[in-house]
């Protein structure tokens, strides 16, 4: 299809998704919404057609936004952030709806129910969503096998944290709980991330203190993996904080930075909603600015040593390429898509070509940590 056929589909989308599906979707508890969608993700994954009728719908592909990358091929910078796929059940269909890379799980040693429900809420007037999920996933061990056998048509991310749970709370037991879930996932997927930063777990995030870090990356170089690790970090950490892990992370086989993950700063993101839960960590546009500072913080530090992954607020290809011009190479998103469709992916990427060649641009790489700002003196 050429362009002006894809802008008018994803408009026509856009349109029946935020004025006939979201109003029914808003009306239901989030929670269930999700996992009617994974439902529904998993039956068209199953097939050819579904798959092709999928990409047909929302699929855009253009030679200015692939990029080698560690190694690893991507079709556009687009991914799914972790805390969709919790289980990595949509591993098939995904692809289809024009991700560049996914990021499934995160994914801890043992079976996580996670936090009682209700803990999914959304912030309409934020846009933004509440998440006190606490890593509900299926485990290392099943989640292994259910992917072991696949063949990924895009890049893979395996996120990894600690189970939520008081017997991961002492640190060399929290620690062998990455391993384990570390090891199962060595030869599937094509890169790692560590999450050290979700902010509903039990006993809160001891990896994000340095000495902890510095001896979780410890164990997990000594474990033999060719893939990539990047480190998902939060959004609440002062430019010391992040500092030291940046200290920290020098001395070990750290490949890049997801920035970031949910905040739990209340007061200082952008929340319009007069009501809220006193619980859990905050998504999309609330969060923007906080990634937006990280990226450009680490990038400044240390140039072109890392890839960055931003995360965060992102609802449109103006908001990605404010990321992508702070520094990162590749952008995440789960909120935006859930307020605009699905089609947000491809239109993105699409707003993505047409901004960097208003800008002469002649591919993502040049774009990236472009930003016209004064660097902070010291």
């Amino acid at each position: 299809m050429n362009n002006l056929t894809i802008a008018a589909r994803n408009k026509l989308l856009n349109f029946f998704y935020t004025k006939t599906l979201k109003p029914i979707y808003f009306c239901r508890d989030p929670e269930d919404v999700h996992d009617a969608m994974t439902r529904l993700g998993q039956f068209l994954g199953k097939h050819t057609i579904t798959r092709k009728m999928t990409s047909v719908g929302f699929s855009f592909s253009h030679p200015v936004l692939k990029q080698d990358l560690l190694g690893i091929h991507f079709l556009n910078p687009v991914g799914l952030a972790a805390g969709f796929d919790k289980d990595a059940r949509l591993t098939d269909i995904l692809p289809s709806v024009g991700f560049g890379f996914v990021e499934v799980g995160s994914i801890t040693g043992e079976p996580c129910e996670g936090n009682p429900k209700p803990r999914l809420w959304r912030l309409k007037e934020s846009q933004a969503l509440v998440v006190y999920y606490g890593l509900k996933n299926e485990g290392c061990e099943k989640i292994a096998v259910r992917l072991r056998s696949k063949n990924f048509g895009i890049p893979i991310g395996t996120s990894i944290a600690k189970t939520n749970s008081p017997a991961t709370v002492e640190t060399e037991s929290g620690i062998n709980d990455y391993l384990k879930a570390f090891r199962q996932f060595v030869d599937i997927g094509h890169y790692f991330t560590i999450n050290i930063s979700c902010p509903n777990a039990f006993g809160g995030e001891p990896f994000t203190d340095p000495d902890r870090l510095d001896r979780l990356l410890l164990a997990i170089d000594a474990i033999s993996s060719k893939k990539p690790v990047f480190l998902k970090i939060s959004p609440d950490l002062n430019e010391e904080q992040t500092d030291a892990i940046l200290l920290v992370c020098e001395s070990h086989r750290i490949h890049g930075f997801i920035c970031s993950n949910l905040t739990k700063k209340k007061r200082f993101a952008k929340i319009y909603d007069r009501k809220m839960p006193g619980k859990g960590g905050i998504s999309g546009k609330a969060v923007e600015e906080l990634s937006n500072a990280q990226i450009r913080f680490i990038y400044r530090k240390t140039g072109e040593k890392y890839i960055i992954i931003g995360c965060g607020g992102i609802f449109s290809a103006a908001d990605a390429y404010t990321k992508i011009k702070a520094g990162a190479s590749l952008v995440q998103l789960i909120t935006g898509m859930i307020f605009e469709g699905p089609q947000l992916v491809s239109e993105i990427n699409r707003g993505l070509v047409q901004l960097l060649k208003k800008d002469g641009f002649q591919n993502i790489r040049e774009a990236r940590g472009r930003e016209k700002l004064p660097i902070k003196a010291k």
